[in-house]
């Protein structure tokens, strides 16, 4: 039984890492970084101006989700890399938590051998949670979490609501 669940997970993995699916993984990475508009357009003053209603805002707010959804992302992931830089033993706990499970699993399950005697896996998985969570509570990830969603959030839609849309999508909706 244990032979057919090793069977069925390598041809998953198997199927996940095929040339096709990376390829398509690769071209849909492609079409989003060439979805991105060009700074000039991003951050063109001259489209900034102040919403007349809140109608008006959320129109607004509505288009410039969808036409900068890539450089929205693209923003988002630079305030993450941010909080990750500014808040040093987050990053060190992140790194430390995946290193940890990822030398565990290449144990495949067997013991770990050391001058001191066999250490079972179970017990590897329980230091490494007894180290992890006091560092993880004194790394404060809520507060770092709760100020990268502010920030992320600020920056977006104070960007969309105040860039106006283009002047021929106002005709486009006119003519609808």
């Amino acid at each position: 039984m244990n032979n057919l669940n090793n069977i069925a997970q390598f041809s998953q993995l198997s199927e996940n890492l095929s040339i096709e699916n990376v390829k398509a993984q690769f071209e849909s990475l492609r079409s989003k970084i060439s979805s991105l508009r060009p700074p000039q357009e991003f951050f063109n003053v001259r489209q900034v101006s102040k919403p007349q209603n809140f109608t008006d805002l959320q129109s607004r707010v509505s288009y410039n989700l969808r036409y900068y959804s890539s450089n929205y992302a693209l923003i988002i992931g630079c305030l993450s890399l941010y909080t990750l830089l500014t808040n040093l033993l987050l990053l060190f706990v992140i790194i430390f938590v995946f290193g940890g499970i990822m030398g565990i699993n290449k144990l495949q399950g067997e013991d770990l051998i050391t001058p001191f005697g066999p250490i079972k896996t179970s017990q590897l998985y329980t230091g490494l949670l007894c180290v992890a969570v006091p560092l993880g509570f004194i790394a404060s990830p809520i507060s770092s979490m709760l100020w990268l969603i502010g920030a992320s959030c600020f920056t977006v839609f104070s960007h969309a609501s105040f860039m106006e849309k283009p002047i021929e999508t106002v005709f486009e909706e006119e003519t609808v």
